[in-house]
């Protein structure tokens, strides 16, 4: 595989149960198989063996990293959510709304129902922001 088709690899974002997988492994900075498995939300039934295939795979690619502890794995982010959050709104602004993030917050404000501490929150930002 040459350079630039690892880096397309690299690039690519994570599928919906990799994702569901590593918000886990974010939020509990870490855990084994069976952890991850309790963790997944009620009604949603994968088999042990299914959970313990993602996890070796997104190992695989280089996402998470591993440490034996007796007969099973611990599993760890290497890859940081804030990274993933920034390159998935990368992604995002980049094939959905045509490289114009205005258009993606201008989109965001007009779909979801804010509080006023969040807009408050958001117009702080815009002015820090403005200020550099």
């Amino acid at each position: 595989m040459n350079a630039i088709s690892r880096k397309l690899k690299n690039e690519r974002l994570l599928t919906e149960v990799e994702l569901e997988m590593m918000n886990i492994l974010w939020k509990r900075d870490g855990g084994t198989v069976n952890e991850v498995l309790k963790a997944l939300p009620p009604g949603r039934n994968l088999a042990y063996t299914s959970v313990s295939t993602m996890l070796r795979i997104l190992e695989q690619k280089g996402i998470v990293k591993s440490q034996k502890e007796g007969r099973g794995h611990i599993y760890y982010p290497k890859l940081q959510k804030q990274d993933y959050e920034a390159k998935s709104l990368q992604h995002i602004v980049q094939n959905v709304f045509d490289h114009s993030p205005a258009q993606l917050v201008q989109r965001l404000l007009e779909v979801e129902s804010l509080t006023d501490d969040e807009l408050e929150s958001i117009k702080k930002l815009l002015k820090e922001k403005h200020k550099e």
